[in-house]
């Protein structure tokens, strides 16, 4: 009888463990903020101001403290060429991929500071044969990317936004091995209503 209450309480003690441990990590499980897709008007090289889509995305430890600082991390996106400019740009003009680097200005409502830029986002080198049809390149957060630190305002909600502006700084690749440098600067296209630009879900501040 006394091996069985040891054996119980040996049990109950691990399960009670577990159940804790479990619990800690879903408390410190990061929270994924992620835009819907925001279209700027880009200048492009030839073809001058054209639209490109822009989606956003990044983690934070999700509620902070008033008054807390927090760093967003792994950050990352994607770019779209629409089928038309694909064919203008990745096939009539030669070019088949490009590489370079993603600058991203943010805003911020209950945080400070209130606006602040991404920078250094690495857009990898990215070659592939023309496909009819959009053609989409990613970028991301690497060890060189240079990501402000936010402090969070008042208890209840701070929401954050990719910016009126942004921009690649990229270098095209020719089909003949060459490459061609283009920063593509970017302003977010005015729509009636005005484009939703903001990261969801907001972040509590407790």
């Amino acid at each position: 009888m006394g091996q069985q209450v040891r054996r119980a309480g040996v049990v109950s003690a691990i399960v009670l463990g577990a159940t804790s441990l479990l619990t800690v990590g879903q408390a410190s499980a990061a929270t994924s903020h992620t835009t819907g897709t925001v279209t700027y008007m880009c200048g492009f090289p030839m073809i001058g101001q054209q639209p490109l889509d822009i989606t956003a995305r990044f983690d934070s430890p999700g509620p902070v403290s008033a008054g807390g600082a927090f760093t967003p991390a792994a950050i990352a996106g994607t770019a779209t060429f629409s089928a038309i400019h694909n064919a203008t740009i990745f096939s009539a003009a030669n070019y088949d991929g490009l590489r370079g680097k993603v600058k991203a200005p943010v805003t911020a409502t209950n945080a400070t500071p209130a606006s602040a830029t991404v920078t250094g986002l690495d857009l990898p080198e990215q070659i592939t044969p023309y496909v009819p049809g959009p053609r989409t390149v990613g970028f991301t957060q690497d060890a060189a990317t240079a990501v402000p630190v936010f402090t969070a305002g008042a208890p209840g909600q701070a929401t954050f936004a990719l910016g009126t502006t942004f921009q690649l700084e990229v270098e095209f690749h020719k089909r003949d091995n060459t490459w061609t440098p283009w920063t593509l600067g970017c302003t977010v296209k005015n729509t009636n209503p005005a484009q939703n630009r903001a990261f969801a879900p907001a972040i509590p501040v407790v």
